[in-house]
């Protein structure tokens, strides 16, 4: 079957092709007669507009990607709602990728991505400092960071992470444990490293508190049970009587482990997630966590980045942090004590 053409169109809605074109990029200044004559004989002749060919005109899609550490991660779901939300207001679409904390498939991604020629790119970079990044920003495709900050060179939007961490390591200790342990992931990943550096300065501020460091390979259920297996392991008078893990994902996942070794949650171990997603609520045993606003993470960046695309001359680099709160639950509370 033939593909139907913009001469066409016009040829059936007697009108110049310049009027089919402004009615399909600028119909504020067609009359409303006009634009429905158009509008009619593109249903009539079932035209549907090339936006590659567009794009290449104008030399930028209205797309904007999003590159993410771990799809499978429900906060990083949350993010690109909120993204996609306010995109969706400004006629612009999301493309989501899986960087899966590869250097390699980061880089194929963001390749890629100026490739197509995107708006701009939103990205939880691998590494904290990517000179690619700077690369994309001088060569005319804007970036910003999201869940980690930037220096003054680009946009970010962020959670004070360290002020989480030093939350949940306050609530631990108000609980009266004096060996606390904290699961993360690779503390090359600066949020983990972030969090981590809050619940050590808690435990220093405190007298008489060890804190113990379990540096998993990644932010994942399973690393959470091995997590959990380990500590389950330890004979009772030496092991940690409260975990405080950098993202809910391991937390739920040593929360398995400790239910299937026997070892009762909160009497036994108290456990503190990170990013409040929507399983920690509805967990066995309701689990505290550290929230960060997600979906407005991702309208913020998204915003960021069309004031920078449609506003140039008014648009200075921000790095915006939010700060987290911390929702408690029976997971990390004393047996008996109420929120």
């Amino acid at each position: 079957m033939a593909t139907t053409n913009i001469k066409e169109v016009a040829q059936l809605a007697r009108v110049s092709v310049g009027t089919v074109s402004n009615v399909l990029n600028r119909p504020e200044i067609v009359s409303p007669a006009t634009r429905e004559r158009v509008f009619a004989a593109i249903r009539q002749l079932g035209f549907v507009r090339n936006e590659v060919a567009r794009h290449l005109r104008v030399g930028r899609s209205r797309t904007v990607g999003l590159v993410v550490l771990d799809v499978a991660n429900p906060f990083f779901a949350d993010v690109a709602q909120g993204a996609e939300a306010l995109a969706d207001e400004h006629d612009t679409m999301v493309v989501l990728c899986n960087s899966a904390a590869s250097p390699h498939r980061e880089r194929r991604h963001l390749d890629q991505l100026e490739q197509q020629r995107v708006l701009g790119i939103l990205i939880t970079p691998v590494e904290a400092d990517n000179p690619r990044l700077l690369q994309l920003a001088a060569r005319g495709t804007p970036v910003v960071l999201v869940d980690r900050a930037a220096h003054g060179s680009q946009c970010s939007v962020s959670v004070d992470d360290r002020l989480g961490g030093r939350l949940a390591g306050n609530h631990l200790i108000e609980q009266g444990h004096r060996r606390v342990a904290f699961v993360g992931g690779p503390l090359s990943f600066q949020q983990v490293a972030d969090r981590h550096a809050g619940i050590t300065s808690a435990v220093e501020a405190a007298e008489g508190v060890v804190l113990e460091t379990l540096s998993m390979p990644a932010l994942s259920i399973a690393e959470g049970r091995a997590a959990g297996e380990r500590v389950a392991a330890l004979p009772p008078p030496s092991r940690p009587t409260a975990v405080f893990c950098a993202n809910d994902l391991l937390a739920l996942g040593f929360f398995q482990a400790m239910t299937a070794q026997g070892v009762r949650v909160p009497h036994d171990v108290a456990i503190v997630g990170y990013d409040d997603i929507d399983f920690a609520a509805a967990s066995a045993v309701p689990l505290s966590s550290v929230r960060q606003p997600r979906d407005l993470l991702g309208r913020t960046a998204i915003d960021l980045l069309l004031e920078e695309v449609e506003e140039p001359d008014r648009h200075s680099h921000r790095q915006v942090i939010f700060q987290p709160d911390l929702v408690v639950r029976e997971s990390s509370l004393r047996p008996g004590a109420s929120t």
